[in-house]
């Protein structure tokens, strides 16, 4: 597996990280716990150093599934985790609404990651979604405390605008942005990522899959289960699937030169737009990961990233 370092950070990671969201929360029922301890692993084997959990996700049993999986590893792999809800009281599965980003959150946040993950230090600490109750200075200052006494490595943003990268950058300097991108996707384009690469700051995307349609196993008639938070997306309405079909019908076009899948050509074409950039495609299946992971050895060329901006996607 090739490995990008994150902007100016230093902090250096596999190509292609592994998004665990999906092994707990919002994407149905959650999956067998062993099966998912075993796939997480089973990505170290295959040269995945980077991994990617929240508190939210559960909440809790995500960074407690990734702690286990990874305790063996630990020294191997990188850990990014996020702060940034109101947890108090929830249980499994509920949804965390409020959003609490106040220093004395944060601590104690940290305090419960670390339990959580089996570790001493968590690699990448990423402010979840901004609060806007909260100065993002006093964020930045507090992850620069927890950074200066060994509970942190790096500090990350996500779902962030540039205002806010820029402000925090000056406090405490963010390793990474982690956003929604993808060819179905492509916001950051307008702003950020001209930003990100100004003060030299990593992009992690997130659904760099589309949420799973660039695979080309979605159409207008898949069914998902009721606890599946797709249902509630405008862009996975049966319509909107339909209409966006030409999407995956151009990546199977591409794919086909070159013996590939529509999802790895998705995730080679976002590998392509900065040496900076590393997705982390998540996934609950074994041969997903595989061939997510092969992703990072497909070079598209020159012609191939011009046809995919002539059609305009």
């Amino acid at each position: 597996m090739p490995k990008r370092t994150l902007g100016n950070s230093g902090l250096e990671v596999s190509a292609i990280g592994l998004g665990c969201m999906s092994m707990s929360w919002s994407y149905g029922p959650p999956a067998d716990r062993e099966e998912m301890v075993s796939l997480i692993r089973h990505a170290v084997e295959l040269g995945v150093t980077f991994f990617d959990t929240a508190q939210v996700y559960g909440p809790f049993a995500n960074e407690e599934l990734v702690g286990e999986a990874l305790q063996p590893v630990r020294d191997g792999v990188v850990i990014a985790t996020k702060f940034g809800w109101d947890l108090a009281g929830l249980a499994v599965g509920d949804r965390a609404t409020r959003l609490d980003s106040r220093p004395e959150t944060i601590r104690k946040s940290v305090e419960g990651s670390l339990r959580r993950l089996r570790v001493e230090t968590i690699d990448l600490l990423y402010q979840h979604r901004v609060d806007p109750k909260v100065p993002i200075e006093d964020v930045a200052g507090t992850v620069n405390e927890l950074i200066s006494e060994g509970k942190v490595r790096f500090f990350g943003l996500s779902e962030a605008g540039v205002a806010t990268i820029r402000r925090a950058h000056a406090v405490q300097p963010v390793a990474a942005l982690q956003s929604e991108y993808s060819l179905w996707w492509r916001e950051p384009e307008h702003e950020i990522l001209a930003v990100l690469e100004e003060l030299g700051i990593g992009f992690v995307p997130f659904s760099p899959l589309g949420k799973g349609f660039l695979t080309g196993s979605i159409d207008e008639s898949t069914r998902f289960d009721e606890t599946d938070f797709r249902n509630a997306i405008p862009r996975f309405a049966p319509e909107a699937r339909r209409a966006n079909r030409v999407f995956v019908e151009l990546l199977s076009t591409i794919a086909a030169r070159h013996g590939a899948t529509p999802a790895q050509v998705a995730l080679a074409w976002l590998l392509a737009q900065k040496p900076w950039i590393v997705p982390i495609p998540g996934t609950t299946k074994r041969y997903r990961l595989e061939e997510n992971v092969a992703a990072a050895e497909l070079s598209l060329s020159a012609e191939d990233l011009t046809e995919i901006e002539q059609a305009g996607l």
